[in-house]
């Protein structure tokens, strides 16, 4: 099963994780590296790793909309989502956590708003 994919409006290529065994395997390759990873702050969205090592804020942001997108937060309560974003090198994944799971030992966030995810998912849809 392939990854999800998302490519920013700079061109920046982006994989993101469609189910938890996806997440493992895609995180996996990221653990100790210096990309940015990003991931709502509750359970149950992908996670997206970024193909370039310095994205601008701008990309970011629009990455931030696409995971908060795909989240269960947003399916489940169509309110702003908290996004953490973090780097593969403070990621860790303990022995007992469960597929799909990983420790930050520190990370940012970015509130994406109600409006942002909504603009968003109104423009895939008029391109289908």
């Amino acid at each position: 099963m392939a990854f999800r994919e998302f490519t920013t409006s700079s061109g920046i290529k982006v994989l993101a994780g469609k189910n938890a065994e996806q997440n493992d395997e895609l995180v996996n390759q990221f653990i100790g590296k210096e990309n940015k990873l990003l991931h709502s702050a509750l359970p149950g969205s992908p996670f997206c790793v970024i193909q370039d090592l310095k994205p601008s804020k701008q990309d970011l942001n629009e990455i931030a909309i696409f995971c908060a997108s795909k989240s269960q937060d947003w399916r489940d309560h169509h309110q702003d989502v908290i996004i953490h974003v973090f780097s593969g090198k403070d990621t860790y994944k303990g022995k007992r956590m469960k597929a799909g799971t990983f420790g930050v030992v520190k990370d940012k966030t970015i509130r994406v708003k109600r409006d942002e995810v909504e603009k968003y998912l109104a423009s895939i849809h008029k391109e289908l």
